[in-house]
């Protein structure tokens, strides 16, 4: 064997081991992912639909492009705390047991060491919508109170006004008169919102000013107390006593709910109004103070499938009438069981609920126009609006004496009744010897004296540095003073053994 075969022969075997190198590779060995072209992220848009008609998304940007902090900064100015009060216990509605639903608005009352017993008192959320100073919140945040304080995300405290409210949709419009304009939020579109978006929710849960939850939407058109009117965001957003009235905020910064509920079985199960219901009657309860509604007085349930096959129905779609209130305007019209209610005014109707809401958007002593299926045959109907009752009387929509403008000519008061002192009675009240001055004997409720701390029993001293030795002259002081003006007031307290002051905002009887 010559040396030129045996290199002929080493090269061949050479490139015949090569050859099957490579194949092998190419058969068994993945491209690497770092030779991967990079796929950049992109916005959630709607692209092409998959073969079986479900919509396709592209895919979300990366979970920090959410900037919550940004959100917060941004929103918590325009976000408010509210201190309501009322003389005693108010009625409530109650809350459904089925549901086991509760409105997250009230704080447990802290007992005042003596004196009479103290007013009810409750604390809930609001933001501000204009720069005049126009604020929403839930309806039972301010039911039944007689005094609204405000406090703004600065630490003023200002008295508020109810300028209107709505029980049905538990929604309320207050007002503070502040000396500048106030920052105030953005109201977005409800309508636009799915179920797994982000939401932030501000409050003051238990007392903890402007505390920020962050969660998602968890269900849209959720029904709690009123199947007809009811339509709930759901949400896994914190939400906790205090919260009520509060924002819940999309991802722009806009105010997309009111935080109304929470859930008594779970914690992270909250409820909200949806903006747009409250835009809806703003206009309402501005000018009225109130919302009235159309209604035509028949009870209606949906179509589903075993309702369509058994009643033999044509559609599936419209309000079936299943009673018809006597004397109501749907009588007097002529509807009866059974009539499927397919438009009103020409506009489709999908649903009882729908159906109710067209209604309930319209004036009373207002015309609608229906159509209707009555065993197939197609019929129409004119009827006259009646108005919707209420939960609650409108008379009982929320008046409050804190909504009054102070006037510089009305009389001012504390909220005290005294007692004079002197070397004859002073042994009668254990007072300090040779002490003079007014002992408090009674506070008034949500006086102003009260809402200083000023207690049954303590021994007014002094009033602005001025000595208080008369009841005459305990009220010449006072009267020289404006609604509005801030007294010094200087008392001794027996309990504590010790000498108090006390700041006490002046307003009219």
């Amino acid at each position: 064997m010559t040396r030129g075969f045996v290199w002929l022969t080493a090269g061949l075997a050479a490139a015949v081991g090569l050859l099957l190198g490579v194949v092998v590779t190419g058969v068994l060995s993945p491209v690497p992912a770092m030779l991967a072209p990079p796929v950049a992220a992109r916005p959630a848009t709607m692209s092409a639909a998959l073969g079986d008609g479900t919509p396709s998304y592209a895919p979300l940007g990366p979970a920090g492009s959410v900037n919550f902090a940004d959100i917060a900064q941004r929103l918590n100015p325009v976000v408010v705390n509210i201190d309501a009060s009322a003389r005693g216990r108010r009625a409530r509605p109650p809350a459904e047991p089925r549901r086991r639903i509760q409105t997250p608005d009230d704080l447990p009352e802290v007992p005042r060491p003596r004196g009479q017993e103290p007013p009810r008192r409750g604390t809930g959320t609001g933001f501000v919508i204009d720069p005049d100073g126009h604020i929403l919140t839930n309806h039972h945040v301010i039911e039944g109170a007689e005094r609204i304080t405000v406090k703004l995300a600065d630490g003023r405290s200002l008295r508020a006004t109810a300028v209107g409210s709505d029980p049905d949709t538990d929604i309320a419009l207050i007002k503070v008169d502040a000396p500048v304009r106030l920052p105030h939020a953005t109201l977005g579109d409800s309508d636009t919102l799915r179920v797994g978006e982000w939401v932030v929710a501000i409050g003051n849960p238990l007392a903890y000013e402007h505390t920020v939850t962050v969660g998602v939407v968890s269900f849209i058109g959720r029904k709690l107390f009123d199947s007809s009117l009811d339509n709930y965001i759901q949400t896994d957003a914190a939400i906790s006593f205090g919260n009520s009235g509060g924002p819940l905020i999309n991802t722009r910064g806009e105010i997309v709910g009111i935080n109304s509920a929470v859930s008594r079985q779970a914690n992270n199960i909250g409820f909200a109004i949806p903006i747009n219901q409250a835009r809806a009657i703003l206009p309402q309860l501005r000018s009225e103070g109130r919302v009235s509604r159309g209604y035509i007085g028949v009870a209606l349930r949906d179509v589903d499938p075993d309702v369509q096959a058994s009643l033999g129905l044509a559609r599936a779609d419209g309000a079936l009438v299943q009673d018809v209130t006597a004397g109501a305007p749907g009588a007097r019209a002529g509807l009866k069981p059974y009539d499927l209610i397919t438009a009103v005014d020409r506009e489709v109707v999908t649903s009882n609920s729908a159906l109710i809401r067209e209604i309930a958007e319209r004036k009373p002593g207002a015309t609608a126009r229906l159509e209707f299926l009555r065993d197939g045959r197609p019929m129409e109907v004119a009827v006259k609006l009646a108005e919707r009752p209420g939960r609650v009387a409108p008379s009982s929509a929320p008046t409050s004496p804190a909504g009054r403008r102070l006037a510089d000519d009305e009389p001012i008061e504390l909220g005290l009744t005294l007692i004079e002192i002197d070397a004859g009675n002073a042994h009668r009240f254990d007072v300090p010897s040779g002490m003079t001055g007014l002992l408090v004997q009674r506070v008034e409720p949500l006086s102003p004296a009260y809402e200083a701390g000023i207690l049954r029993g303590q021994i007014l001293l002094e009033i602005n540095r001025r000595e208080v030795g008369s009841v005459g002259g305990y009220r010449r002081i006072v009267q020289a003073s404006r609604p509005g003006d801030v007294l010094a007031v200087f008392l001794y307290d027996p309990d504590l053994d010790q000498r108090v002051i006390h700041t006490v905002r002046t307003e009219p009887r």
